[in-house]
């Protein structure tokens, strides 16, 4: 039987050619835009307020429009990408990503400082998780998963390498020249490894299941489509409140500004951790079960921290348990377009999908820190969350695509083959 989840067809895609280099560029270029459109902002806000005497708020406020631009914009990235692939793409995001950072570096006035920005915003949609993942998902079907896992276990280490990088150049120059040398940085490695990896020809989309489908309307529209989006949206909400608040929380609760790091730390490496055990899992549940268990897990880790206050490993053990979860659900996010509808408009549907989450996230931090004093105080807000995380779980029930409304998932062609 023709695998219509995975493209395989009579048509030959799945024996197409994969580019040998554009998995290990696609991690290199993660990294790097990550660490540095991202991650480096934190490391050198507060040199940029004592600096210039610009607010935090406005800065941050700054930083968040560029992840609202992100946001949307990926919704045009995705589609761009469905029909003529990533390089072009991916090429312009890299060089718009240090354009961004010379106009932030130059900046006179906070103004300029958020154009910049914005147009960070752009470089974000066209460079980061999303258009690698829809790259990988065309080029890799079958086997899409296990790319996805490899280039996100790559991704995690962006804060890994570059907070510290960053942090060092401080040191050494002011915010500025960190931001121009770290604009050089992003343009010498990631422009040509997006223009020289990703330049294998485009395939086909694959084929779709039924002739109402010649398109993503009949997707997008439907009911299961926009349940996921707010399970999704929720969750993303529920997941960046948490890892932002964590170390308020254990501040409030006694512990030292060190101990509340470790703590965050470690949630980062069970990020990456869980990202390892998300293929098994992917092989073994079908995409409903798992999208509602995971966001489950989500609240119940998160509830766990709002109840218990001791002793400290354990609170560590908890940590990385979170992160673990919040690694899946990166890959959750990714894969879950292609379980439920194929590939053959990943790149609009995911761009659909991500944008409320994204939005969700980056409204999180400022939301969280707003919601803690009228609840009463950061475990109340934590146990908010994990409420949300609950809602959001069973919502994602009700994400089951039927076979003759939408694709076959891969459970379901593995039953009928």
């Amino acid at each position: 039987m023709t695998n219509l989840h995975t493209g395989e067809a009579a048509t030959g895609s799945g024996d197409r050619s994969r580019p040998r280099a554009a998995l290990p560029a696609l991690c290199a270029t993660q990294i790097t835009c990550w660490g540095i459109l991202y991650y480096a902002f934190p490391v050198l806000n507060p040199r940029i307020t004592a600096d210039t005497g610009w607010s935090g708020g406005a800065t941050t406020a700054a930083f968040s429009a560029a992840l609202l631009v992100s946001a949307l914009a990926g919704i045009s990235v995705g589609r761009i990408i469905d029909h003529r692939g990533p390089r072009t793409v991916m090429t312009t995001g890299s060089a718009l990503g240090a354009l961004s950072l010379l106009i932030v570096a130059e900046a006179p006035n906070t103004p300029v400082f958020t154009a910049g920005w914005l147009i960070a915003g752009v470089a974000m949609a066209s460079t980061f998780y999303q258009p690698a993942f829809a790259a990988l998902t065309r080029w890799w079907a079958p086997d899409h998963v296990r790319a996805l896992t490899v280039v996100t276990l790559a991704g995690g280490l962006a804060s890994t390498v570059f907070g510290p990088v960053t942090a060092a150049l401080a040191a050494h120059l002011s915010w500025r020249a960190t931001y121009i040398v770290l604009a050089a940085v992003l343009a010498v490695v990631s422009i040509p490894a997006h223009a020289l990896a990703l330049k294998a020809p485009w395939p086909q989309a694959p084929p779709l299941p039924t002739p109402e489908e010649h398109g993503a309307g009949h997707a997008e529209r439907s009911f299961p489509f926009w349940l996921l989006a707010t399970a999704l949206t929720l969750s993303a909400f529920a997941m960046y409140a948490v890892v932002v608040a964590l170390v308020p929380l254990l501040l409030a609760r006694g512990y030292s500004t060190a101990q509340a790091a470790w703590a965050l730390g470690l949630g980062g490496a069970g990020q990456t951790l869980g990202r390892t055990l998300y293929a098994a899992l992917a092989r073994h549940t079908r995409p409903t079960a798992r999208t509602a268990t995971l966001i489950a897990l989500g609240g119940a880790t998160t509830a766990a921290l709002a109840l218990i206050t001791g002793p400290y490993p354990f609170l560590l053990a908890l940590s990385i348990a979170a992160g673990m979860v919040r690694g899946n659900l990166t890959l959750l996010q990714a894969t879950a377009v292609t379980d439920r509808w194929g590939a053959a408009h990943y790149g609009r549907l995911s761009g659909l999908l991500a944008a409320p989450a994204m939005t969700a996230a980056a409204s999180a931090p400022f939301a969280g820190a707003a919601l803690a004093t009228p609840l009463g105080g950061y475990p109340q807000m934590f146990g908010m969350l994990a409420g949300l995380s609950v809602l959001a779980a069973v919502i994602a029930l009700g994400t089951t695509v039927r076979s003759g409304h939408g694709s076959i998932s891969r459970a379901d062609v593995k039953l009928k083959s």
